[in-house]
């Protein structure tokens, strides 16, 4: 009897020793060998969730901690940054917002993965795969595409009963008008200054013919083009109204509001879209050319070059980017970029709105590659919301933006 409760004790005692030991430090010592922890700086919310919940998997594989660290978008930038001048980094694998690669293979804070032994994968959506390129988009693979996005609208089924209103700019803003009338708000937009707004009028910018640069990257924002899509952004606006993130969504899904762009991570979950989907037009009217206009936007997930713990970290990468995982993800509300997830009859069958997401992830535009991407928008969108705030006018927005973006370039 005694010798059965000195072995049941030891049990304990073992189960107790390992639980420490796997909570503890970067690298720890079991009974059956080391345990490495590796680091995620992780966009907070859904993609938390999905990694949370396969990486158990990949633990029990390769015999390692993962540690999920949740963070906003613009913690996870300050956060990489800062920690980048670290002789050993706080994190093995960051999440990338994918404009600002360029910004975070400037400052090393990323490795080169090709170097690091990577091969492309062919599965990957071109456009998605090439975001993780530099240079742009023909170079070496820093980083591999984790979360598909690209801007799309959303409308309310109740207000909008015809999308074929949908299909150029002038038949939206006369829906809009017409939505006001009856006591809705027609056209809700998010404007905020920085990201939100910028991100908000650029499909606008780029459907009327403007653009930020030139194929050389000269500032040509000063143009007539681009007069001509801030007035008529500013005449949606006083169609709608203003809203942040979530305020957006709900006045879209409950018919306050007519009309919106977003993103599909904000519509969408394991349950499906609650709102109805349909591409940005990249007509300004019916007879208009048709340009690209729908903002790519994919999170993706690059290795710190302080990481001590890289071919571990490229290996969770390219596992979190699999199609294995993909397809797990997509009980969290996950958007996957892989081609056979978007082409397989099975899941379009249950999330019929991945046909929308593939086509405009096929016909989208990326934002500039320049390292400047996060100044820009915070100086454009600064001029924006005084513009649609009736602080200055449409002129005085364009000039002092061209202005300011200049400057930028001249640091």
């Amino acid at each position: 009897m005694r010798e059965k409760l000195r072995k049941s004790v030891s049990v304990i005692l073992l189960i107790a020793l390992m639980a420490i030991c796997f909570g503890c430090s970067s690298k720890q010592t079991t009974s059956n060998g080391p345990v490495t922890t590796i680091t995620i700086a992780a966009r907070d919310g859904s993609h938390c969730d999905v990694i949370n919940a396969v990486k158990g998997d990949f633990e029990k594989e390769n015999f390692c901690m993962v540690n999920v660290v949740p963070l906003s978008a613009d913690d996870i930038h300050k956060t990489a940054i800062d920690d980048s001048s670290n002789e050993v980094g706080m994190y093995d694998v960051i999440m990338i917002d994918d404009p600002l690669m360029p910004e975070y293979i400037e400052k090393k804070i990323i490795q080169n993965l090709t170097q690091l032994g990577y091969l492309d994968d062919e599965d990957f959506v071109e456009k998605s795969k090439l975001l993780g390129k530099d240079p742009y988009p023909l170079g070496a693979t820093y980083a591999l595409p984790f979360s598909g996005n690209v801007q799309l609208v959303f409308y309310n089924e109740d207000l909008v009963e015809d999308p074929s209103v949908l299909s150029n700019w002038s038949s939206i803003y006369s829906k809009c008008q017409t939505v006001n009338q009856a006591g809705k708000k027609g056209y809700a937009i998010r404007g905020q200054a920085g990201n939100p707004i910028v991100s908000d009028f650029l499909p606008i910018l780029w459907a009327f013919g403007g653009d930020l640069f030139d194929e050389d990257g000269k500032v040509i924002l000063n143009s007539h083009q681009s007069r001509e899509a801030l007035e008529f952004y500013c005449k949606l606006y006083q169609t709608g109204g203003n809203y942040t993130k979530d305020e957006l969504v709900d006045v879209i899904n409950s018919g306050e509001a007519a009309i919106a762009l977003g993103w599909p991570s904000w519509f969408i979950s394991g349950e499906g879209s609650s709102a109805a989907i349909a591409q940005i037009p990249g007509k300004k009217t019916s007879s208009s050319e048709v340009l690209a206009t729908g903002e790519i936007g994919n999170w993706l997930l690059g290795v710190t070059t302080n990481s001590a713990k890289p071919d571990l970290a490229l290996k969770f990468a390219t596992y979190l980017t699999s199609e294995d995982v993909q397809r797990k993800a997509l009980e969290y509300g996950g958007v996957p970029t892989r081609k056979s997830i978007f082409r397989d009859p099975e899941v379009l069958k249950e999330y019929p709105y991945f046909e929308q997401l593939y086509s405009g992830t096929n016909n989208s535009r990326v934002r500039p590659r320049t390292t400047k991407w996060a100044q820009i928008e915070e100086v454009f969108g600064q001029e924006l919301v005084r513009c649609i705030d009736g602080e200055i006018t449409v002129d005085e927005a364009i000039n002092n933006s061209q202005e300011a973006i200049e400057k930028l370039f001249e640091k």
